[in-house]
């Protein structure tokens, strides 16, 4: 926090009657600015940085000739929970890239939780060098009747998180239906947010024309959800800040970045939203969008900008975002503007890691675990299909998106039972219900995991986290779903019935309590299985965790059935 002795010291610095803190030497220095590139020396007092020019005094100094010196990253929408991992670890695993403050949507959470989950990541995200921001959930749960989730978040409680001080805005609105059709519990939550004008941030996948309209009318004004060009160059139109999305699972930079360079930079950013752990340690986080950008052909100086400056000035947060006098010293100092290896980054004017190398002290170093899990069995085979037909709707999987296709084929049909068809690439898959011992269970078909034998499972499956499982065998998929249900949490991997390996997640059977080193090694052990089980996906578990939101088009599934998510309606199995 400024006060008039900071703001005295700042100056004195800046006209060089005293001496700075810390002076990074012979760098260039990005100016988001404008948009150019001058070598400059940057002058930090305590933790904000006071003067660029030359001639300087200081108690250390870092030179680095050839280098280039950028803001801190910041991701403007992502879920921590996606990561498995605890703010703590998540923290640590993306500071030595750069990374120097998130705006998180804990909806994950919170959809199992509810104002106990959002409590839980705010306060376990307390006083760390990276800075965690949320946005309040505004769909808990994001369909309403159509899946059983943990937890519901009135209007009420939203009203009494948007005075948090960490609460930047209202998180993505999902349930795009009920604002288009004038709903007034979701226009409540809007008109709350807009009382005390904090931002609302959009979620409308495929949406054009005058139900785009319709849904800006309500000042939703940003979208993450793009996937070509026509429907981002609709939105920026119609007044909304558009998120290029490039997470481990729904990747749309490569289809979007002709945009920016036709518009310009001023109403776009860069966003990972969901990013597995294995993939933000070993690939990176913000640095590997920014290096991605740049290879598309984005002129480095537009890429930068769209990962500090505009998300800081979209959320409204004051002195962040830049390399300028009176602005926060969260710096990257980058080997060059291909690549953007992190040779330093500083946080708050302190060295916090060098080559990725993690120099910051971390406090409370035990993540708390949280219990989540209500499960109430009343099958003996709970994935058992009855055939009613032997033409199926099927759940397409679409490479690199979370959109699906919605298949209508034929199934495999034995003693008078549907089942798997691996060969064919068609699995069983099921949700069951974890959270209010309901008993619900659903079972249906999916295609494109090219799982040939056992199982997988998980209890992370976006939004109401019941468990979700996929598998050639019944016998292998009740396996997956015992040991879930003992562990509280996880992923499981099958075969001829018994558990191969798992990934325990007890903190809301969304996140582990491990290092992010072990959930790393656990996790490649995990997927080096599942190929050899057949599959040809990077990463199935991250696939299957979307395959149950029935907000995202076109077929999912969840505990209460298959949902055609473009009617927004309960649909059948067999179509005979």
């Amino acid at each position: 926090m400024l006060d008039i002795k900071i703001l005295q010291s700042l100056i004195n610095v800046a006209k060089k009657r005293e001496k700075a803190d810390l002076v990074i030497k012979g760098c260039m220095v990005i100016d988001v600015f404008c948009g150019k590139m001058e070598r400059k020396d940057v002058a930090i007092k305590g933790e904000y940085i006071a003067g660029l020019g030359f001639g300087y005094e200081s108690n250390e100094t870092i030179e680095l000739k050839g280098a280039y010196v950028l803001p801190g990253f910041i991701d403007a929408h992502i879920h921590i929970e996606s990561s498995l991992l605890h703010p703590i670890e998540f923290a640590k695993a993306v500071l030595p890239r750069g990374t120097t403050a998130v705006i998180a949507d804990p909806h994950e959470i919170a959809n199992v939780l509810g104002n106990k989950g959002i409590e839980y990541m705010i306060e376990e995200s307390e006083k760390l060098p990276v800075d965690f921001f949320f946005t309040v959930p505004s769909c808990v749960p994001a369909a309403k009747g159509f899946e059983t989730p943990g937890a519901e978040l009135y209007t009420e409680d939203i009203a009494d998180w948007l005075t948090h001080p960490r609460i930047v805005g209202l998180g993505e609105v999902m349930n795009y239906p009920a604002v288009i059709a004038g709903d007034e519990d979701i226009l409540k939550k809007i008109y709350t947010a807009h009382s005390v004008g904090k931002r609302i941030d959009g979620h409308a996948p495929g949406l054009m024309g005058d139900d785009l309209c319709a849904y800006c009318s309500t000042g939703i004004s940003s979208d993450h959800e793009c996937t070509h060009l026509q429907e981002a160059e609709d939105k920026l139109k119609r007044g909304m800040y558009i998120m290029i999305r490039e997470g481990s699972t729904a990747k749309n930079m490569a289809a979007l970045i002709p945009l920016v360079r036709a518009y310009g930079v001023s109403r776009f950013m860069l966003v990972s939203d969901d990013r597995h752990p294995d993939e933000l340690c070993e690939s990176g986080h913000m640095d590997l969008l920014l290096k991605k950008a740049v290879y598309m052909g984005l002129p480095p100086n537009i890429a930068v900008r769209m990962a500090t400056f505009n998300p800081a000035f979209y959320f409204n947060l004051k002195r962040r975002g830049a390399v300028a006098p009176g602005y926060l010293a969260d710096i990257v100092v980058v080997n060059n503007l291909r690549e953007f290896f992190p040779i330093f980054v500083i946080k708050n004017g302190k060295v916090v890691a060098e080559r990725l190398k993690l120099l910051a002290d971390f406090e409370n170093e035990t993540p708390t675990p949280l219990p989540s899990f209500n499960v109430k069995m009343n099958h003996n085979r709970p994935f058992k299909i009855p055939a009613k037909g032997k033409r199926a709707r099927i759940i397409g999987i679409i490479p690199d998106q979370i959109i699906t296709e919605h298949i209508i084929d034929e199934v495999g049909i034995k003693d008078g039972e549907a089942v798997a068809d691996p060969e064919r690439d068609i699995l069983k898959i099921a949700v069951v219900e974890r959270h209010k011992g309901t008993g619900n269970v659903a079972v249906g078909f999916v295609k494109g995991l090219g799982i040939k034998e056992g199982a997988i499972g998980s209890s992370v499956a976006h939004d109401a986290h019941n468990i979700i499982i996929a598998g050639a065998k019944d016998e292998d998929m009740e396996a997956v779903l015992k040991r879930i249900v003992e562990m509280e949490g996880g992923f499981a991997v099958a075969k001829e019935g018994k558990i191969v390996k798992e990934l325990p997640l007890p903190i809301a059977g969304l996140m582990s309590d491990k290092t992010h080193f072990e959930v790393v090694s656990t996790l490649k052990e995990l997927k080096s299985i599942t190929k050899a089980m057949g599959s040809n996906k990077d990463n199935p578990f991250m696939i299957l965790s979307f395959l149950a939101l029935p907000v995202i088009p076109k077929l999912k599934i969840t505990d209460k059935g298959l949902v055609d998510a473009e009617k927004f309606e309960f649909v059948e199995l067999f179509v005979d």
